[in-house]
């Protein structure tokens, strides 16, 4: 009875704009009937792998769901899945929830072939959510339609009719001419189902006035019309006016070219038009009619049908008491319906055969009151199932709304959480940079006092340089000169004699020059030692240093220092951090390295001077060990200076610091 309502629509809504892009016009090509169903699914596959790498637009989007909509009218299931995985994510990503409604929709039709009704009335009601908030009226009634082929499947006649009631709703005004006489015949089926057949010969009046009216419908290969009349003669057959029926089975039957077109309902006509003959007792043309139905059914495989045949003839043969034909066909009606799992075929089928073998008559009431009861409590369940499922949704949208919240407050939360993280990062990072510039310039005003220092000690020096000048100057002016100039004046008297006395004078007198001699090399040796002392100052200082380390700690200390190093031209700020740099050194090995040997050497190396630090103590694990603040001195200083620090050492092995600092002179 339904078979015509569920088909295939692919006519375009007027006005439709389609775009130039590979994806669209492919799509419009795979929907075309008239190709072959191999090359329409390579157009399609196409079409999808063209959508699937353009960009995400409103245009990509619809295309996709065309694409799935092929997939599903050429039962292409796997290719379904994928098409309408990519147009849930991409519409997701675009907040596009027409066309995730319009996927959910495909899903359902898709489940509906695959019988998993609940699935799909699911998948229609998720769509339905969407499609009311955007009042697309056209879509809405569509997925309402589908809606109500479910309810008709799972024998909720009553659903079935709301649902066709809103759709017709929805579809006012509107040329959804196809739709509409889907709805009405859908309401003229459960009507019929429901017993209110006068309301079910209005719809089906009503959709045939829709076929007589709108060519899109009667010009249908399909041929709507013969299953119109099918479903009114089928009221009438309920009403036991075969007259009537019959009449509207000769009219279907009346359709050109419907049995090569639609079989289906070809084969439905015959058996129809047969029954009601044998019901009025009319057996001309019985029972050819019903094989010839029986033979097309089972040629197109309805199996459905094939046991509506077998039921007939049955009756037939029953009434006309050939008892074991009526035995053969009723059992081979059983075994189809057994095979398909039909639960209403079954059930005509067990009835029968209850009539007809008397024999076994009791094992089929059994086994039909059985399956009565259980199909009873499914249709009981089917409709708790559905409004369940309906609650369910609506629980589930209420949820996710739920959970929309609070992803937006705990968004808002980790947002403020992270700007708070943030300030307090900066205001710490803020800190430790005004910690480190505290400790830079305590570094600087050391450094400040230091070299403070050492101007006076070179003052102090300069001013010893200064009085030791006068007191050289003194002795060889008031010593030295007076002497000389005695000599001179006596060695000249002397010269005009030459006695034995005056001999014995002037010798006296070479030997006073001799000790004047050695007077002025003294001198001469002390300005010497004063000029050394005063430009080896930094290495008296640091000699100061290793004497105080050999002479105050157990390890044993060798040194070495490059007298080839002009330090009055090196600048007071290497010198300076060279010293700190080496005194920090020993104060680590005196704490931390209980060495026994000690090697320290300041050599030059072209236009820079090196400073190497060897002890044979415990040594450390460079990778690992943490930067004290003493190291990180270090680094300071030699940053400072524009040099390399190098530290290497190992646990057992001993350390050594390489110091490598660029001559600035002064």
């Amino acid at each position: 009875m339904v078979y015509g309502c569920k088909q295939e629509q692919t006519t375009d809504k007027a006005g439709t704009q389609t775009t130039n892009d590979s994806a669209t016009v492919l799509a419009a090509r795979a929907s075309d009937k008239m190709l072959p169903a191999k090359e329409r699914i390579l157009l399609a596959k196409r079409a999808l792998k063209a959508a699937s790498v353009q960009k995400n637009t409103i245009e990509s989007r619809n295309a996709l769901n065309k694409i799935a909509l092929q997939f599903y009218y050429l039962k292409e299931d796997r290719e379904v899945r994928r098409t309408l995985e990519l147009v849930i994510e991409k519409s997701a990503s675009a907040r596009d929830s027409l066309n995730i409604a319009k996927a959910y929709n495909t899903q359902g039709n898709q489940y509906i072939n695959s019988q998993l009704n609940d699935s799909a009335y699911f998948f229609f009601l998720k769509s339905e959510k969407l499609l009311s908030k955007l009042r697309d009226s056209i879509a809405l009634g569509k997925n309402y339609i589908d809606k109500a082929f479910v309810q008709l499947y799972e024998s909720d006649y009553s659903g079935c009719e709301l649902s066709c009631i809103q759709a017709l709703g929805y579809y006012k005004n509107s040329t959804e001419w196809q739709s509409q006489y889907d709805a009405f015949t859908l309401i003229g089926i459960s009507s019929n189902e429901l017993k209110n057949y006068d309301n079910a010969l209005i719809y089906h009046n009503k959709a045939l006035d829709f076929v007589n009216k709108y060519p899109v419908i009667s010009n249908s290969k399909i041929h709507y019309r013969s299953s119109t009349y099918n479903n009114m003669g089928y009221v009438y057959q309920n009403l036991n006016k075969n007259k009537e029926a019959i009449q509207n089975f000769k009219n279907g039957l009346a359709e050109k070219e419907l049995i090569t077109d639609n079989p289906y309902v070809y084969a439905a006509l015959l058996d129809n038009l047969a029954y009601s003959k044998f019901k009025l007792k009319d057996y001309s043309e019985l029972p050819d009619l019903f094989y010839e139905s029986l033979k097309i059914r089972k040629a197109n495989q309805l199996f459905s049908g094939v046991v509506a045949s077998n039921l007939h003839l049955s009756q037939f043969y029953s009434a006309t008491n050939d008892t074991l034909k009526a035995r053969q066909t009723a059992a081979e009606a059983l075994a189809v319906g057994k095979t398909t799992q039909i639960t209403g075929d079954v059930l005509d089928a067990l009835k029968q055969l209850s009539i007809v073998d008397h024999t076994n008559a009791s094992k089929y009431s059994k086994e039909y009151i059985t399956i009565t009861d259980s199909v009873q409590s499914e249709e009981r369940k089917a409709k708790d199932k559905f409004a369940r499922i309906a609650y369910e949704t609506d629980e589930i949208l209420v949820e996710k709304d739920k959970l929309a919240e609070q992803n937006r407050s705990l968004l808002y939360y980790f947002v403020g959480t992270l700007l708070i993280g943030l300030l307090l990062f900066v205001i710490r990072s803020q800190r430790a940079k005004n910690r480190e510039l505290l400790l830079i310039q305590a570094q600087q005003k050391a450094n400040e006092e230091i070299y403070s220092l050492m101007i006076s000690q070179q003052e102090t020096i300069e001013e010893s340089r200064v009085k030791e000048k006068k007191r050289i100057a003194q002795e060889l002016h008031d010593g030295v000169l007076g002497r000389l100039f005695g000599a001179r004046l006596n060695l000249d008297s002397l010269n005009k004699f030459s006695d034995e006395d005056s001999v014995s004078s002037r010798f006296n007198y070479l030997s006073e020059l001799k000790n004047i001699e050695q007077d002025i090399r003294e001198i001469s040796h002390d300005l010497n030692r004063e000029k050394y002392v005063l430009i080896n100052n930094f290495i008296a200082i640091v000699n100061n240093l290793l004497e105080e380390q050999k002479s105050s700690f157990s390890p044993s200390l060798t040194s070495f220092i490059d007298e080839s190093i002009k330090w009055d031209v090196v600048s007071n700020t290497l010198k300076i951090n060279l010293y700190r740099i080496l005194q920090e050194s020993l104060q680590n090995i005196n704490k931390y390295a209980n060495a026994k040997n000690i090697k320290i050497t300041i050599r030059k190396d072209n236009e820079s001077v090196i400073l190497d630090i060897i002890d044979d103590g415990a040594g450390f694990d460079v990778d690992t060990r943490k930067k004290g603040i003493g190291l990180q001195n270090m680094l300071s200083r030699v940053a400072e200076c524009k040099g390399v620090l190098d530290v290497k050492s190992e646990k057992g092995k001993g350390t050594a610091i390489t110091v490598k600092i660029p001559i600035e002179k002064v």
